[in-house]
């Protein structure tokens, strides 16, 4: 299955505390995260994956880490978030649908398993997962027909959180190009989600992977649950 995935690696990582991009931090079964996810796309899509990765902050040391992949560069990443870096990877890859993920989420392969019937009916979905509610994580609602509605960290009543991983259909692709274009710098690319579902009328499916582990390393304590979810 030919699919082109995105990795977005270009922030510094700060809260971690660590001198390399967050997604070349080590975990104990000897893997990076970036290699984690690497594994993870071969394992879903096969050999003929195209794997993306949106650099910035020590771009050198991930492209020397993962020379056989796909670059584009957030040369501003200290002055932009995610929006802009995904924004930067939708205009790279040409029309079709885009699978991306935060380079610093550690999850289990049977997630992209479960991707693979979206993307095959080209349906676009946000990964979730309902079994805790965190107050500084991204959260979403849906909307009366079951869609994702509201989807960010200031979500009032969330019925879960986004994991990190969401794929984009080819049908989906312009609008949300057309709204990361719009949004601040400095938003999160959800913002231009929300606002391609509430101004374009795109529908995005809440993909439940409560039962698989995911888990965003920002902090010290995030890096011990997920090496606690490879042990």
């Amino acid at each position: 299955m030919t699919i082109q995935t995105v990795i977005l690696a270009a922030g510094m990582g700060t809260r971690l505390g660590r001198a390399l991009p967050k997604s070349l931090t080590m975990l104990s079964d000897g893997r990076t995260i970036m290699q984690q996810q690497h594994e993870n796309i071969r394992a879903a899509f096969g050999t003929d994956a195209r794997v993306t990765t949106v650099v910035g902050y020590r771009a050198e040391t991930i492209i020397d880490a993962f020379p056989d992949a796909s670059y584009v560069h957030n040369e501003i990443y200290d002055q932009t978030n995610t929006s802009k870096s995904l924004l930067r990877a939708l205009l790279a890859t040409g029309r079709g649908g885009v699978l991306w993920m935060n380079g610093d989420v550690v999850f289990d392969p049977r997630v992209l398993g479960r991707a693979v019937d979206f993307i095959e009916r080209e349906e676009s979905f946000v990964a979730v997962n309902t079994s805790k509610v965190s107050d500084e994580e991204v959260k979403y609602t849906l909307s009366a027909d079951g869609f994702i509605d509201e989807l960010s960290k200031s979500v009032q009543n969330g019925l879960g959180e986004a994991v990190g991983i969401n794929y984009i259909s080819r049908h989906d692709k312009r609008a949300l190009i057309q709204q990361l274009q719009r949004v601040d710098a400095q938003d999160y690319f959800e913002r231009g989600l929300e606002l391609a579902i509430a101004d374009n009328g795109v529908r995005v499916q809440a993909m439940d992977i409560s039962d698989l582990y995911a888990v965003e390393v920002d902090f010290a304590e995030d890096l011990e649950r997920a090496n606690d979810v490879l042990a």
